[in-house]
C-alpha cells in the first residue's frame, strides 16, 4: 500500500512540475493513463477498506457472545458524509452513553460555548440595627451541576462556602432569625429520570438531577470488609458526615478479586438509604452513593460553616421545595449578596464526555429546555432533544428515541446511521475542536464509550491510514458474558478504520 501511494505522490509531481521548455511533454494519452491510475487506485482503496470493515464485522456478528443479541455499525466519510460501511444501520438500539455525544452537540447548539450557569445567595427580609438578619438565606440554584465539584478550582465545596461565609460577613449579618434554604425549585425539586431503573438511583452514576445540585451530588461511604468471605462488612463512616439519613449496611464480604459490587439503594427525598452487594475481602476503596436531596446538603454545609465562624442561624436548613410541600410559605427572593458563574459550557462538556457523568447530562438537557422555553420534566425534554435533531438532520422519525440526556435509560434507542449523521454534521463548526477534545480516547481512538447490562458502544471519530477522516457509530445489544471480552472483540472490528 505505501509503495503505491509513493507511485502516485511521484506520478503526480511529474504532471505538475513539468517545464513547458522541456523537449517532450507528456501526451494526453499519458496524463490519461496517469490519471486513470490514480483513479481505480482510489476506488480499489475505498473497496479495500469497506471490505476490512466488512471482514471483520462478519466475524464479530458470528461470534457466541452475540448469538441472541445485535451488532450494528455506521462509518461514514466524515468530510462527504458518505456511506463507508453500515449494517443493521436502520435498528434502534439501547445506547448507553454513547448517547452523550448527541446531548453535549445538542447542548453547544442550543446554549452556546460560552454558556455559563449563575448561582446567587440571596438575604430574604432585613438586616436589623444589631447585625440580626431577620429573614432567611437563600441559595438560588440555577441547574449548575458542577456546583461544589473538585474538578474546577473555582467550584470546589470548600472554596464556595468560604466566600459565600465572608459575604454574609460583609453584609453586616452576625446572626440569622431564619434559615439556610436551597432553593431547588427551578427543575420541580430534585429528581431521577422517570425511566431509570431502582437499582441505578442510589448509586453515583445514578445521582439525580437538581434545581439546586451539590458536589455532583455524591457523598463518600467507607466499608470494611469482613474477615471472610460472606461476613458482615462494617460501615466506618461517610463523607461528609450524613447522620441526617438512615443508612442501613446489608453488604456482605465478596471472594477476592470480586472488586466492588456494592448498591446503594435509595430514592430522591428519602431518609433511608439500603447497602446491599458484595464488598471484595481484598478491596480498600471508598463507595459513592447518590445523595437523596442535593439542595438539603447544600444548606446544611453553608450552615455548619456560618456556625464555625460565629454566626448562629435560628432554624433548621430545608429547601424551598421541602417547605412548599408542607405549606410553609417563605419568599424566596431577596437581596442578592454572593453569585457564582459556573466554568463555560465547553468545560462542563469535557468532564460530561470525558468522565461519563450522568448527572451533568441530566442537568444539560433540561437546562436546554429551560433556555427553549419548554418544559423540563425529562421526558419532555427529551423529546425536545429528539426533535431538535430530527428537524436539523431530517432525521426519520423512530430513528431517535430518547427519554434522558446521559443514556442510562434502558428504554432509549437510536440508530447508528443517526448517530453517525449527528457526528459526521457538527465536524465544521467553530466549537467543533473542543467537542472532540471531550470524547475520550479508548484503544487508541477518540471515541465515547456507553455501558449498561448487555449493551456496550462506541461512537467517534477516526483518521484512516490514506487519510480519510471517518466517523463511526458501533453498538452491540444482549450479548452474553463478559464485557470485557466483548470490548475487545469490538476494538478488533475499530481498528479496521485505522
Amino acid at each position: 500500500m505505501l509503495i503505491s501511494l509513493l507511485i502516485i505522490k511521484n506520478l503526480i509531481r511529474l504532471v505538475l512540475t513539468v517545464n513547458l521548455d522541456m523537449p517532450y511533454l507528456p501526451s494526453k494519452k499519458c496524463y490519461y493513463l496517469i490519471f486513470t491510475f490514480i483513479f481505480f487506485h482510489a476506488i480499489a482503496y475505498g473497496q479495500s477498506l469497506t471490505q476490512k470493515i466488512d471482514h471483520a464485522f462478519r466475524l464479530l456478528e458470528q461470534d457466541q457472545q452475540v448469538a441472541h443479541g445485535i451488532v450494528s455499525l455506521t462509518v461514514l466519510n466524515a468530510r462527504t458524509g458518505e456511506v463507508v460501511f453500515a449494517k443493521n444501520e436502520e435498528i434502534g438500539l439501547a445506547t448507553a452513553s454513547t448517547l452523550k455525544t448527541i446531548t453535549s452537540a445538542a447542548a453547544y447548539y442550543l446554549l452556546g460555548p460560552d454558556y455559563r450557569y449563575q448561582t446567587d445567595v440571596r438575604y430574604s427580609g432585613k438586616i436589623l440595627p444589631d447585625n440580626v438578619l431577620d429573614g432567611d438565606i437563600i441559595i438560588k440554584g440555577s441547574g449548575d451541576p458542577s456546583l461544589g465539584s473538585n474538578r474546577f478550582e473555582e467550584t470546589k465545596e470548600e472554596e464556595l462556602l468560604k466566600l459565600w461565609v465572608a459575604k454574609i460577613k460583609q453584609a453586616g449579618i452576625r446572626k440569622i432569625k431564619g434559615g439556610i434554604i436551597g432553593d431547588d425549585l427551578l427543575f420541580g425539586g430534585q429528581t431521577a429520570g422517570p425511566r431509570w431503573i431502582w437499582q441505578d438511583m442510589g448509586s453515583y452514576y445514578g445521582a439525580g438531577p437538581s434545581g439546586l445540585n451539590w458536589r455532583e451530588n455524591l457523598a463518600d461511604i467507607h466499608l470494611r470488609a469482613g474477615n471472610r468471605v460472606g461476613a458482615p462488612t462494617t460501615l466506618i463512616g461517610t463523607h461528609p458526615d450524613l447522620t441526617y439519613l438512615k443508612i442501613i449496611n446489608e453488604t456482605t464480604t465478596g471472594a477476592p478479586g470480586s472488586g466492588d459490587e456494592v448498591y446503594p439503594l435509595s430514592a430522591p427525598y428519602s431518609g433511608l438509604v439500603y447497602l446491599r452487594g458484595t464488598y471484595g475481602i481484598d478491596l480498600h476503596k471508598t463507595i459513592q452513593m447518590s445523595l437523596p436531596d442535593a439542595a438539603y446538603d447544600a444548606a446544611l454545609r453553608l450552615q455548619l460553616a456560618l456556625e464555625k465562624e460565629g454566626i448562629s442561624v435560628g432554624q433548621a436548613a430545608s429547601t424551598a421545595t421541602t417547605l412548599s410541600r408542607t405549606g410553609v410559605k417563605r419568599p424566596f427572593t431577596g437581596t442578592v449578596i454572593a453569585s457564582h458563574l459556573s466554568p463555560a459550557l465547553s468545560d462542563i462538556i469535557y468532564w460530561f464526555n470525558q468522565k461519563s457523568i450522568n448527572l451533568y447530562g441530566e442537568a444539560l438537557l433540561k437546562t436546554m429546555a429551560l433556555v427553549k422555553g419548554e418544559k423540563t420534566e425529562t421526558d419532555e425534554a427529551a423529546a425536545l432533544l429528539q426533535g431538535f435533531w430530527s428537524d436539523k438532520l431530517g432525521l426519520p422519525k423512530g430513528t431517535l428515541r430518547i427519554f434522558d440526556g446521559s443514556g442510562l435509560s434502558p428504554e432509549t434507542r437510536v440508530t447508528t446511521l443517526s448517530m453517525a449523521k449527528i457526528l459526521a454534521s457538527v465536524k465544521e463548526e467553530p466549537w467543533f475542536d473542543a467537542y472532540f477534545r471531550s470524547f475520550p480516547t479508548y484503544n487508541g481512538m477518540k471515541m465515547k464509550s456507553g455501558t449498561i447490562a448487555g449493551v456496550l458502544g462506541y461512537a467517534g471519530y477516526q483518521r484512516a491510514s490514506n487519510g480519510t477522516d471517518l466517523v463511526f457509530s458501533l453498538l452491540v445489544n444482549n450479548y452474553e458474558g463478559s464485557a470485557n471480552q466483548m470490548r475487545q472483540k469490538m476494538f478488533k472490528l475499530l481498528n479496521t478504520l485505522k
